[in-house]
């Protein structure tokens, strides 16, 4: 029962990168793909309608940690206080960014307003991937199951750690070109025109900088977390997850160069989920892992909640999938297609 609620609340968290992922990335990539007012207009119409439901996947994956893993919930949000309400900030930013943006008619303020959704939109990605660097490098857990933690330390990964260091920085590098290549994959999808065009010429380059990235922080999550590995080989749950990211990868390649937007679009959630899904496996049972002593981390089995607690709440949690998922559908139904500015069907902002 715990390790299949470790395996629910990796998704949820999954799903929402995933999903806000093409968003992050798509505004990283604002200034660049849309060199005119009306172009911009373009990539926000094709996020414009989505963002906020998005954003549900995350109340959720806070909702699922609650139920399930309380214990690491109180110790993570004390621990990570400052980063998450720069993360809060950041969500805040976007969100007015994206609804207010119009309601001047000048261009003044809606290019600040649109300096704004890029600018956010690019810490947020810098803030998860540090996030997922700390998960994987671990945090300063005393005996009681509690830490803290300054910006940076002394930029080593033992010890009295920081959440910057050199390996959460790379991790953090990583997540932006990772997130902004999703993005401008989720652009050629979605968009036509010049919009389209430059979208697509990012996709290729940005993919082929994040494959050696991605091999390299591979090789340092190795170096920093030795221990992974060895579990990571005996868990079936990687070797699919591995085999995901592959075939995965394949798919994307075949469908830029072909102009098959939909395969390369459905290549590239594949990929991320196959990565974001590996990694979780790898470190499973470990949620926390203490960089002070070992023995100090907090495990999915001494963090989860009592038994009848995981039970009932097996009971509503598939009815609340159901009814996200029915959400979902509807949304991708309702705004289907491309993005036509001129026509105004997506609620540009």
């Amino acid at each position: 029962m715990i390790a299949a609620w470790y395996g629910i609340t990796s998704f949820m968290l999954i799903g929402y990168v995933a999903l806000d992922g093409r968003n992050f990335g798509a505004g990283m990539l604002l200034w660049l793909v849309g060199r005119t007012r009306a172009e911009r207009r373009q990539v926000v119409a094709a996020i414009g309608p989505l963002w906020s439901w998005h954003e549900v996947w995350l109340i959720a994956f806070g909702g699922t940690l609650f139920v399930a893993f309380p214990r690491l919930l109180a110790s993570a949000f004390a621990g990570y206080y400052l980063a998450l309400f720069l993360i809060l900030w950041c969500l805040v930013l976007r969100g007015m960014s994206l609804e207010v943006r119009e309601h001047v008619p000048d261009p003044l303020w809606s290019s600040f307003w649109d300096f704004v959704f890029a600018l956010s939109n690019c810490l947020l990605a810098i803030l998860f991937g540090a996030a997922a660097g700390n998960v994987a490098r671990g945090v300063p857990l005393d005996a009681q199951g509690q830490f803290s933690m300054a910006f940076f330390t002394d930029f080593r990964v033992t010890g009295q750690v920081g959440l910057l260091d050199w390996y959460t920085v790379s991790v953090a590098v990583f997540a932006v070109i990772l997130l902004a290549a999703h993005g401008a994959t989720y652009l050629v999808w979605k968009t036509e025109g010049q919009v389209h065009d430059r979208s697509r010429a990012l996709a290729k380059l940005l993919w082929a900088v994040a494959t050696p990235f991605f091999l390299a922080i591979t090789v340092e999550s190795w170096l920093v977390r030795p221990d992974v590995p060895g579990r990571a080989i005996g868990n079936p749950f990687c070797w699919i997850g591995t085999l995901v990211v592959v075939v995965s990868a394949l798919a994307l390649a075949s469908g830029l160069a072909r102009g098959r937007e939909r395969r390369a679009f459905a290549a590239s959630n594949l990929l991320l989920i196959g990565i974001l899904a590996t990694g979780a496996a790898a470190i499973f049972p470990v949620m926390l892992h203490s960089t002070l002593a070992p023995e100090n981390s907090l495990t999915a089995y001494n963090v989860a909640s009592t038994p009848t607690a995981l039970w009932l709440a097996s009971i509503w949690w598939p009815v609340a999938l159901a009814l996200t998922a029915g959400y979902a559908r509807f949304v991708s139904w309702r705004y289907a297609g491309k993005v036509v500015v001129e026509r105004d069907d997506q609620r540009v902002y």
